[in-house]
């Protein structure tokens, strides 16, 4: 049975296909995008990550801070004094020339020099070779002529050192802890060092104070320095400013020398003090007019006698090849339990008075300050020539 179409031409459901669109996928072949739901509007394109102003100030802001702090991480003050406050690390090869007359910076105390850089020079003998670049030439402490001075009169005024340490107990502590003894037996260790003047440019490590601790940085003392020698005529104490001393340090290279040098002045005749084989009795020592006499280890000149003019009155000298540490023996004052400070936080007690044949080369505040040792005459305690 057929049924015929109504007769009025118009559809009485709803069309078979959909009600608008295409009716075709489009052309792409995917499902077709969700309409925005912003009401229809088109979507903006997003922008790529590094096109944010937030991101790309944050960016900027990491790689100005990573440049600033390689920049800070390279210099060879890094974690020590360097030449802009008158130190140097000991890694940056840097060594400071500094005349008899000059403080110098960071100083201890004041000055307790007695007298002018009165000493005649003297130039060393012995080795002329070619030294290697980071050789220095050494002398013996105990070597005649080494020092000089004026009969009967101190360079050094000790007992105002003292006085300036007990006056600033903190410098005091400090001036210890380089030194490795107890705070107490300050007094004791300057009495029992000798007041010399140096007679040769003479290479040490030179430790300054600063901001409440020591530091530490390689130094020439011009010939005529004051300084107060140990009773193996090493320099311990630079009286222009209160400084301890101790041996220089080896380095990898050359040195480079920093501060103007005086008239006369040589590299190849700088010299480092190494430990006499034995504890001196007297030091023999010139006078500016050319007289000699001697001097008791530990006096302060009243002792002073007259002697005869040495066979060899210049120092002979040997060129020394860096070396490390090789023992604990060296021609310090003996080792006593340091005070508590932010340098030095270890050491074996001792009752004994300060002498100058065992105690180990201070420890360095900055860097890798390692002195070489001495075992009695040797020249194990090293530096690199200025």
């Amino acid at each position: 049975m057929s049924v015929d179409p109504p007769s009025s031409g118009r559809p009485t459901g709803p069309p078979s296909g959909p009600l608008s669109g295409p009716s075709q996928p489009p052309s792409g072949g995917g499902p077709p995008s969700e309409p925005p739901s912003g009401g229809g509007k088109e979507p903006e394109p997003r922008r790529p990550w590094w096109g944010s102003v937030p991101r790309v100030a944050i960016i900027a802001t990491a790689v100005v801070a990573a440049v600033v702090l390689a920049v800070v991480l390279s210099r060879p003050d890094n974690g020590g004094t360097g030449a802009s406050d008158g130190g140097t690390s000991t890694s940056s090869g840097e060594v400071f020339l500094q005349p008899a007359a000059d403080t110098g910076p960071d100083e201890f105390t004041e000055s307790t020099a007695q007298e002018d850089s009165s000493a005649s020079p003297v130039t060393p003998s012995g080795d002329t070779e070619s030294a290697p670049q980071n050789a220095v030439r050494g002398v013996n402490g105990d070597a005649p002529g080494l020092y000089g001075g004026t009969r009967n009169v101190a360079s050094c005024d000790v007992e105002k050192q003292i006085k300036y340490f007990e006056d600033a107990p903190d410098k005091e502590r400090a001036f210890a802890s380089v030194v490795r003894i107890q705070p107490s037996e300050v007094p004791a260790y300057l009495r029992s060092l000798t007041p010399v003047q140096l007679r040769m440019d003479t290479r040490v490590t030179n430790h300054g104070y600063k901001n409440g601790a020591p530091t530490s940085y390689q130094a020439v003392l011009q010939a005529g320095t004051a300084v107060l020698v140990d009773d193996r005529g090493v320099p311990r104490v630079r009286c222009a400013c209160g400084n301890p001393l101790s041996p220089p340090v080896a380095q990898q290279s050359a040195p480079k020398t920093t501060g103007k040098a005086w008239p006369g002045y040589k590299s190849s005749n700088v010299v480092m003090v190494t430990p006499a084989p034995r504890p001196v009795d007297e030091f023999v020592m010139c006078e500016p007019d050319g007289e000699w006499f001697k001097r008791e280890a530990g006096d302060t000149g009243n002792k002073d006698h007259k002697t005869k003019k040495p066979d060899k009155p210049s120092p002979s000298a040997s060129v020394t090849t860096p070396t490390a540490p090789t023992d604990s023996t060296s021609s310090q004052p003996p080792t006593s339990e340091p005070p508590t400070s932010d340098t030095d936080t270890s050491g074996p007690t001792t009752d004994e008075p300060p002498s100058s044949d065992t105690q180990q080369p201070p420890p360095d505040s900055n860097t890798d300050n390692n002195t070489g040792s001495d075992t009695g005459g040797g020249t194990t305690e090293q530096a690199p020539a200025s």
